[in-house]
């Protein structure tokens, strides 16, 4: 995956600016490591860790940002060496789209990122070679990219009369507040190199939030189908073993490890809304937030009952919605994919972890003959692809490439 898809991607899962933390006083015009004859400077390593900072993205400790900055320069010379040249035009599209992933204009984010010690310069740069790069492997590769109408029948996991597909999956999901963003990100960095299933079960007992901690993050054979829609291409992409890229949700990271795949033998079923319903407790996953959802949930058997908790109650403790499966938030549609009509999570917070949420399924609406979204799988599919050309071709280039750390 390339630097600027990455970047976006972690964005477009949610994205907060906030002023990062100083990074130790150097010689701004120190080389930190020379990439064949391009340098990489001390102002350069600050800038960006500053940039990610800013974004709460994860791998913005020294040595990542190091690495980071090497594989662009290492980009930048095969977009050099191809003849590629950007349009100004071109450039300015995607300062104004990566803006708009943090719902701001144009100006006003180049302002915000200014005002937080990030230089315009800096910025452009990463875009650049973000597009270029996204450009020079579409060129390159985009050709022998053929997504075939049976791979999107598996992506999507429910087309009527395809073989139906079910994963065991292992979940953990890390609760991170503001103040403790930076560190769980990094362990998410940690726990996404898990070498066995083993390491990653005791990473969950320890870390994650979730009800199948005790179980070392082990969940049940789950249909694919169940799954939000931006998991199931992430998981038929992954060998059995694998864990996903940590994944940015509302106050937490969570990742998920694929432990088997399998076919069923049966048609799998679609689902066209799901209807659910979130009461907000304040206290968060605090020992009163949790003791106060666990009298909750003695009391509600069903959605229907949460609207008597919430009669005296302030407006907006409780929100009963139907939404299609790709149209609920990310956090939310994970903790329902494991759920029943009639079953609850308190996995999730909101307001920086200070309201728990009490999330309760109460019904899926099948979806019978009607178009799944398939240009968004073999979009996803697609998209993964060409990332895996991209990653080969920056594997290439650094093995073929003479780095030195002055």
């Amino acid at each position: 995956m390339s630097v600027a898809s990455s970047m976006i991607r972690g964005l477009a899962l949610g994205c907060s600016l906030a002023v990062a933390a100083p990074v130790g006083a150097q010689n701004l015009f120190d080389p930190v490591v020379l990439v064949n004859d391009d340098l990489v400077t001390e102002y350069e390593v600050e800038q960006r860790i500053t940039f990610l900072r800013l974004l709460n993205a994860p791998g913005s400790n020294r040595d990542a940002v190091i690495e980071l900055l090497v594989n662009e320069r290492l980009q930048s010379q095969a977009i050099d060496s191809s003849g590629l040249v950007l349009t100004e035009e071109g450039v300015e599209n995607g300062i104004a789209e990566f803006a708009g992933r943090a719902n701001m204009e144009k100006d006003q984010f180049l302002t915000a990122l200014q005002e937080n010690g990030v230089a315009e310069e800096s910025f452009r740069d990463f875009i650049e070679v973000g597009i270029a790069w996204r450009d020079l492997i579409a060129a390159r590769f985009g050709a022998r990219v053929e997504i075939t109408e049976a791979e999107i029948d598996r992506a999507l996991g429910s087309t009527v009369g395809t073989t139906g597909i079910r994963v065991l999956v292992s979940e953990i999901i890390i609760p991170a507040p503001p103040e403790r963003r930076e560190e769980v990100n990094q362990l998410a960095i940690e726990i996404a190199n898990s070498a066995s299933q083993e390491v990653f079960s005791d990473y969950a007992r320890e870390f994650s939030a979730t009800a199948s901690r005790d179980d070392g993050g082990r969940l049940p054979w789950q249909d694919l189908n169940n799954l939000p829609p931006v998991l199931r291409p992430l998981l038929l992409s992954l060998a059995p073993g694998d864990v996903t890229d940590p994944l940015n949700i509302p106050d937490a990271v969570a990742l998920f490890q694929l432990r088997d795949i399998e076919e069923t033998g049966a048609p799998s079923q679609a689902f066209a809304a799901i209807d659910y319903a979130a009461y907000y407790i304040a206290g968060g996953r605090t020992a009163a937030g949790l003791a106060a959802a666990d009298k909750l949930r003695a009391r509600v058997d069903q959605c229907d009952d949460l609207y008597g908790e919430a009669q005296g109650e302030p407006e907006g403790i409780l929100e009963r919605t139907v939404l299609p499966p790709a149209d609920i938030p990310q956090d939310i549609a994970i903790e329902l994919s494991k759920l029943d009509p009639g079953e609850v999570s308190t996995a999730l917070t909101r307001n920086g972890g200070q309201t728990l949420v009490f999330l309760m399924m109460c019904g899926r609406t099948s979806q019978v003959n009607e178009e799944v979204a398939r240009e968004d799988a073999a979009a996803a599919l697609r998209s993964n692809r060409i990332n895996a050309y991209a990653d080969s071709l920056l594997d290439q280039l650094r093995a073929d490439a003479r780095i030195v750390t002055p």
